[in-house]
């Protein structure tokens, strides 16, 4: 018989693909992860994961026992709530964009922590997205909506993008009239065989053939890359006003672009009182922001 508290470090090394990281989660130091491991295998009979150059992979048993212990998890959160837990503890993991989460959802952190401070967020803010629905995060928030059955989603709001440039681009190579302008500058924008999301193909619903000259997969690097001069790039309307740096609009009523953010949770923990807390903190903000979000 194994030991029931294993499933709780299998599902840390599983969730973050590395003994090191599912260590750090789950207070332990990676060799007694890996011993856990192992111990669970021994008496399950099965190999869980295999090592790649990647991380941590699942085999097939694995990944059944994931899809298990998850539910296992979900079911003692349910019990703990339904026998008068307080909503305001516990974690939740939220997965956004990388300027949605670093511009307007970390400022409000310090906040959330006065009016809640047994409750603990991780806000992974990276280009692409973790998955609620293999309980790599509670939430997330996304700029489609995931198709899995396992996840309610909802769309959070629409934002809006235009084109920017420095005041010293400008000057010194002038400012566009029209969008087949564009084609005569250089622009700044993502990395096209890393983009994570198909909303993030921008350029060619401008003016067609547009490509640019300076890239990055990090939308903050591009704003800053545009702030110092490199040329004119698009960005969320809410990024530059949040970032305060002086950057222009570019070809203001010629060129509007409108995106829209999702937020999805797996249907097993989205009624628990902590993810019903913190979505609704993040409506909350969504709300404030209108103005920035859709000028």
């Amino acid at each position: 018989m194994f030991n029931w508290d294993d499933l709780r470090i299998f599902l840390a090394a599983a969730r973050w693909r590395s003994y090191q990281e599912a260590g750090v989660h789950a207070g332990l130091d990676p060799t007694t992860v890996g011993r856990r491991i192992a111990r669970l295998e021994t008496a399950l009979r099965c190999t869980l994961f295999v090592r790649g150059s990647d991380g941590l992979t699942l085999t097939a048993a694995g990944q059944r026992l994931f899809e298990t212990a998850s539910g296992i998890e979900g079911a003692a959160e349910g019990i703990g709530e339904a026998l008068g837990g307080d909503g305001g503890f516990g974690v939740v993991r939220i997965s956004a964009s990388e300027g949605f989460g670093t511009s307007l959802l970390a400022p409000a952190l310090p906040e959330l922590a006065k009016k809640r401070p047994h409750l603990a967020i991780e806000m992974v803010a990276n280009p692409g997205f973790y998955s609620p629905a293999t309980r790599e995060v509670d939430l997330a928030i996304t700029l489609g909506p995931p198709n899995d059955a396992r996840l309610v989603v909802e769309r959070l709001t629409e934002y809006r993008l235009a084109l920017y440039a420095s005041p010293a681009y400008l000057k010194a190579e002038g400012t566009p009239e029209t969008p087949a302008d564009l084609t005569r500058h250089r622009l700044v924008g993502y990395i096209d065989d890393l983009l994570y999301a198909p909303e993030l193909r921008y350029l060619d619903e401008v003016h067609p053939g547009l490509r640019a000259g300076l890239t990055s997969s990090s939308i903050r690097a591009q704003l800053e890359i545009i702030a110092a001069g490199g040329g004119i790039g698009i960005l969320p309307s809410f990024l530059v006003a949040k970032s305060a740096l002086p950057l222009k609009p570019v070809l203001r009523d010629a060129v509007r672009i409108t995106r829209s953010f999702w937020i999805s949770a797996r249907r097993d923990v989205q009624e628990t009182q902590r993810v019903r807390a913190v979505r609704s903190w993040i409506r909350d903000i969504v709300k404030t922001e209108q103005g920035l979000l859709l000028p």
